[in-house]
C-alpha cells in the first residue's frame, strides 16, 4: 500500500476507518495486559483514534507513529492539547503532556527514537498493511519495542470479496508472525455487525500477545 494512498484518504477525509468512540474491544480486553498506571503503550499507524483519549483518560501515557500529519493535527486538536513540534531525523515529533506522536515511515523509528514501551496497541497497523509488507513490519515493530506484549486486534474475512485494507489476517498468520517470540491467546472473537459494506461478513478477534 502506497503512502499516497494514506495520505489521500485523510486529505479527503475519506476515513471510514476512524471511530467516534474508544474502541469496545480495546475496553473489554485492555486490563488483560496487566499494566500499572503510567505505562506507555505505542499505537502503531494510529491516525487520530479516539483509543488515545481513553488511555490518557485512565492514567497511561501514549506514544503513536502515524504518515498522515492532517490527521496528528486533528488528533490535537481533539484532545485540546497544544504540543511542542520538532524534527526528529526524517520524522516529526509532536509531544504534549503524556503523549508523542511520530509523523513520517514507521519504518524510520528507531528503538531510541520510540523510547521505552510497556506494551503495544495494534488495532490499524497489521491488518491496513498488504502481505509482503506484513513480515517487514512484524520483525520491525518486535525490535524498536524489545517485543513488548500486545493487544492485537484483526479482521477475518473472505479477502477474495474485498481488496482491502482493511485486510483478513487469520489465526495461522498471527501465529506465523509472532508464535516465535510470543505465547498467543485469542481474548475475543465476534461479528463485524453489519459486516463490510453492508454485505461482507466479517469477523473481529481480540489477540493477546506475552
Amino acid at each position: 500500500m502506497e503512502a499516497s494512498f494514506w495520505h489521500e484518504r485523510w486529505e479527503k477525509n475519506q476515513i471510514g476507518f476512524h471511530e467516534s468512540e474508544a474502541n469496545a474491544l480495546l475496553v473489554n480486553n485492555f486490563a488483560s495486559l496487566n499494566l500499572k498506571q503510567d505505562s506507555r503503550i505505542f499505537l502503531p499507524l494510529c491516525g487520530k483514534t479516539r483509543d488515545i483519549a481513553w488511555l490518557l483518560d485512565k492514567g497511561y501515557r501514549a506514544v503513536g507513529a502515524e504518515l498522515s500529519e492532517i490527521a496528528i493535527k486533528q488528533l490535537f486538536e481533539d484532545l485540546d492539547a497544544t504540543p511542542e513540534v520538532s524534527m526528529q531525523d526524517a520524522l516529526t515529533h509532536y509531544h504534549a503532556e503524556g503523549i508523542d506522536m511520530f509523523v513520517g515511515d514507521i519504518f524510520d523509528i528507531t528503538a531510541d527514537i520510540l523510547g521505552p514501551v510497556d506494551a503495544v496497541y495494534d488495532r490499524a497497523a497489521l491488518v491496513a498493511l498488504p502481505p509482503e509488507t506484513r513480515v517487514k513490519y512484524t520483525k520491525h515493530l518486535q525490535g524498536i519495542t524489545h517485543t513488548a506484549k500486545q493487544l492485537l486486534i484483526c479482521f477475518q474475512y473472505d479477502q477474495s470479496l474485498m481488496s482491502g485494507p482493511p485486510f483478513s489476517i487469520v489465526a495461522e498468520e498471527v501465529q506465523q508472525h509472532y508464535a516465535a517470540t510470543y505465547n498467543i491467546e485469542n481474548l475475543e472473537t465476534g461479528d463485524v455487525e453489519g459486516g463490510f459494506k453492508g454485505k461482507i461478513p466479517a469477523t473481529e478477534a481480540v489477540w493477546l500477545l506475552s
